[in-house]
Parts: structure tokens; sequence; C-alpha cells
């Protein structure tokens, strides 16, 4: 009876400490991306999300982050947070379209007149709007929408470019984008669709001539050494979200929801302050390697924002026509609402 006794009691201890160790187990959350530490979206995971929240959290939930593609491309990333592969991604808004057109107004070219406007409101209403329609549409909820290089600007190896009708005939490089790909052709130029990876060589053998890019990245991959042409024209903000896989995040526990959004915070607001410091520092080292860094008049870029409309056009009915006007209008742009309305974009 004594040893029985014994027995239980030491079987009961077990169980205790196996329950105390589930309480303090470590949660791990896989993140995966192409982003890589020495660039804004890397450092802000790497410096950001990643301490900030095995400090709150004392070190019971942390995140597992895989830079550099090492895992997945950014679609293919996707679709591992749905598959359980991975809890955590990130990718461009515009490859978020592979899933739901949710994110697909940030897309839109001159939705935002600065980087400044596309911090207040991405980090505002409309980004808490739109990563509501993604949850309600998709099985991924985006905590944050931010900004990877800033603005695209036109960057060409045959002449300059001042107003739309400088490009006429210029074979322009475009992603898979059909906003992007409409907005070249009523610039007047030839789209191309070209992979990135291949381009510095198309651009050296004139199968394409330019290309429509954030300068960061055209700065850190040497366009400059093949075109020697650039215009500052802004449009398409270079939109990028990072999200978790639903039934994961509703697997978590408040605490650890609670943990997860606080690291999130940190990362948004390291995100957009180097994104920023990004942009300038790379703008004025590639403007050292070029023939041309040209600024159009505000008359030439009533001509360029005139372009755009037919890109909006073509893709109404991927954005909330109330909330693009609402954006618009909160930046003073009512020129371009009007334009917009004229041209059946709003």
């Amino acid at each position: 009876m004594q040893r029985r006794s014994v027995f239980m009691a030491a079987a009961v201890a077990a169980i205790v400490a196996i329950g105390a160790g589930a309480a303090d187990a470590q949660k791990v959350l896989k993140l995966g991306t192409v982003g890589r530490p020495g660039l804004p979206l890397g450092d802000a995971m790497d410096q950001g999300l990643v301490p900030k929240i095995a400090e709150v959290s004392g070190g019971k939930l942390t995140v597992d982050p895989h830079y550099r593609g090492s895992v997945c491309s950014e679609q293919k990333c996707g679709e591992q947070a749905n598959q359980g592969l991975l809890a955590i991604w990130t990718s461009s808004t515009a490859n978020f379209g592979n899933f739901s057109p949710a994110l697909s107004i940030f897309d839109l070219p001159y939705l935002f007149s600065s980087l400044d406007w596309a911090d207040k409101i991405s980090d505002g209403w409309l980004g808490d709007a739109q990563c509501e329609v993604a949850v309600q549409t998709t099985r991924h909820r985006c905590f944050e929408v931010f900004a990877s290089g800033g603005f695209r600007h036109l960057g060409n190896a045959r002449r300059s470019v001042h107003a739309p009708e400088d490009l006429k005939g210029i074979k322009m490089r475009v992603t898979k984008s059909p906003i992007e790909y409409k907005l070249i052709q009523t610039w007047g130029a030839v789209p191309v669709p070209f992979d990135w990876a291949q381009l510095y060589q198309g651009l050296q053998t004139g199968v394409v001539e330019g290309q429509y890019v954030q300068v960061p990245w055209q700065y850190v991959y040497k366009m400059y050494e093949v075109q020697k042409y650039y215009t500052e024209v802004g449009g398409a903000w270079g939109g990028n979200h990072i999200s978790i896989d639903v039934p994961q995040w509703e697997a978590l526990t408040d605490d650890e929801k609670k943990w997860l959004r606080t690291g999130m915070d940190e990362f948004s607001r390291m995100a957009r302050s180097l994104d920023q410091e990004w942009v300038k520092e790379q703008t004025a080292e590639l403007k050292k390697h070029i023939d041309e860094w040209y600024k159009p008049t505000e008359a030439e870029m009533m001509l360029w924002r005139a372009g755009a409309v037919g890109a909006w056009k073509d893709a109404k009915g991927s954005y909330d026509s109330e909330l693009a006007e609402k954006a618009l209008a909160e930046q003073g742009l009512d020129d371009f609402i009007a334009a917009l309305k004229k041209g059946g974009a709003l």
C-alpha cells in the first residue's frame, strides 16, 4: 500500500512537471520573406519584429525568420502559410493579388502624393480597412501595409524624357501587373513583360530600353550602368504587406496575439522610417552615376497624372471607389479626383 502511494505521488509530480513545462513552452512562428538584413525590410524584421516579440513575451513567443527567399518566393510564401509550412510572410501588394484584390488599391498610380502621405494613410484608416477585407476574402490577416523603396520612377537608356510623349516607342519593362501594363501603354511607351533577374542583360542588349521601378532597387542592382536617363514621375507606390495565416492566428492565445501585435507595431515604425532614409540615400547615390535626373514641372506632371486615368479605369471593380476618393480628398487632390470621375474611374 505504501509502495502504491509512493508510485501515485511520483506520477502526480510528473504530470505537474509536464504541465508546468507545457505552460512555459516556447511557441515559434516561422517567417518567410525575400527581404534580408542590410535593407530596410530585413532590418525592420531583424532589429524590430523579432527581438521585440521575444522581449515582450519573455521568450514565450519567438519568430524564426527565413530571409532572401530561402524558403519561398513572394507568392509561394503565401501559399506555404496556408499549408501550415510557415506562419508569417511578406510580399508586394501586387503579389497579394494572387489571393484577392484586397490590397490592389495601394497599386493605383498617384493614389498618394508623397511618401509622408503614403505612410500616414497606409498606416491608418486605409490600411486597417483593406486588411480587414483581406481577412474576409482570404486566409491571410495582414498587419501592416508599408513601402519598400518608395515610389517608382522611370529610367531609360535611349533619351531624355520630360513628358509622356517623350516615351513614344521606348520599350519599357513591366511586371505582370495589369495596372502597370496599362499605365506604361497609356504614357505612350511599348510595355514589355520581362523577368527582373534578366533585366540588366535585357537593357544591355536593347531587348528592353527602360523600366519603372523604385530607385533604391535600380541602384542596388546597378541599372544605372546601362540606362542614363531618369525621370521623377512617381505615381506607383512600392506597397508591401506583412501577414499571418488566419487559422494560425486564431490558434494563438490572447497573450500571444498581443505580443505579436506589439512586435508588428515596432516593425511598422522601423520599416517606414528606414525606407524613407533609404530612398533619399540611394537616390543621391544614383544621381552621381547618370547623365540626367529630370523633375517634371507641374504642367508636365498634370500630363503624367492624366495618363494614369486609364489604368484606374481598367482596374475599376478591384478597389473601393469611395475609399480611393477619400484618400485623394484627404490629400487635397481635387483636380485628380475630377479627372478620374470624368474618365469613368471613380
